[in-house]
């Protein structure tokens, strides 16, 4: 062997240290592993006792196990993505009959008690980003006290315009054909305008860029635009990246959210519990939030390489379906 092929003998030391730091890795993956196992096993468990008690309680409520399964699954899939919960739940509800008088009502005080399952797959998914606004609302956590005034920001807009016209949105726009012009506008906007990703963090936010995302989420008022879709724009529009537009509409969708369930739970939380129980309301929210995990984890792991254009396509062809269901006489036309 020349010299030139010689390589000096690795310290045992240095050997060593690989061996516990592969061996340490592979035991905290085999950890993680487990946990997850129990996590899913626990969830199962939980999801079928709830069916089981669901479907031992009184159905003359209207609302059974499958309605709730059905409910949850479409606010938990599409709460994140940018097509609009709204616009789905609003269609989804006249599908399933619950488009008229008491029914509406019902479902209507459903939907918003199973969106606490949408804001706790977030909570779950960026714990630790939460946790640092917490410590920086403490003023323990510099970074987090500066992101956190800047979803404070971009919430308040919204919250306000919200809190003003609630009644007069509701009784104007919440019907199936505003949200079939918000689903289409919104579709071809997309294929029309690609807005190209920044290369900016959560961290080089502006105030101004809050503000700027903060005007765009009034927009999402109308149903059928989507609260996601507006504020992944306006974000990309200031100049974040993908990752940090799609990460901060998450962050403000949580604070949105939350008041949003806590204002109408504070006033139709007891119409809940009357008609349905706890067990229904209890699967809905555990289906919402298992399947709007899901859903936040494909869509970041998507977003990574891929622009939004198939949202634009996807929200062309459920505006045209809607339309054929509206003409046909499927679904009612009314509020």
């Amino acid at each position: 062997m020349s010299g030139a092929d010689r390589r000096p003998p690795v310290p045992w030391s240095r050997a060593l240290g690989a061996d516990v730091t592969d061996t340490t890795s592979r035991a905290l993956e085999a950890t993680e592993a487990r946990r997850r196992q129990f996590a899913l096993v626990g969830g199962l468990v939980v999801v079928a006792a709830c069916v089981a008690l669901a479907l031992a309680a009184d159905g003359g409520s209207g609302l059974g196990v499958v309605d709730a399964i059905v409910l949850g699954l479409v606010e938990g899939i599409t709460e994140y993505l940018p097509v609009s919960s709204t616009g789905h739940l609003l269609v989804t509800q006249r599908l399933l009959g619950m488009g008229d008088g008491a029914a509406a009502t019902a479902a209507d005080t459903f939907v918003i008690a199973i969106q606490v399952g949408a804001i706790a797959a977030v909570l779950g998914l960026y714990w630790n980003r939460v946790w640092s606004l917490v410590l920086g609302l403490v003023g323990r956590d510099a970074d987090g006290r500066a992101l956190l005034v800047r979803i404070l920001v971009a919430f308040s807009p919204a919250a306000l315009v919200g809190f003003l016209l609630e009644d007069t949105i509701k009784d104007r726009l919440f019907g199936p054909w505003p949200v079939v012009v918000a689903w289409a506008v919104g579709g071809a906007a997309l294929l029309v305008w690609r807005p190209a990703p920044g290369t900016r963090g959560l961290l080089d936010m502006t105030m101004r860029d809050a503000l700027v995302i903060g005007l765009a989420q009034m927009v999402a008022m109308w149903p059928g635009t989507s609260r996601s879709l507006v504020t992944i724009v306006a974000a990309l529009a200031v100049g974040l990246s993908m990752a940090a537009a799609v990460e901060f509409s998450f962050l403000l969708g949580l604070l949105t959210l939350s008041a949003a369930t806590v204002y109408d739970l504070g006033q139709n939380g007891g119409e809940v519990l009357d008609q349905f129980g706890l067990a229904t309301p209890l699967l809905g929210v555990l289906v919402a939030g298992v399947s709007a995990g899901l859903a936040v984890k494909w869509l970041v792991s998507y977003l990574r390489t891929r622009p939004l254009t198939i949202f634009g396509w996807y929200r062309l062809g459920v505006a045209a379906a809607t339309v054929v269901l509206l003409v046909t006489g499927t679904i009612e036309s009314g509020r």
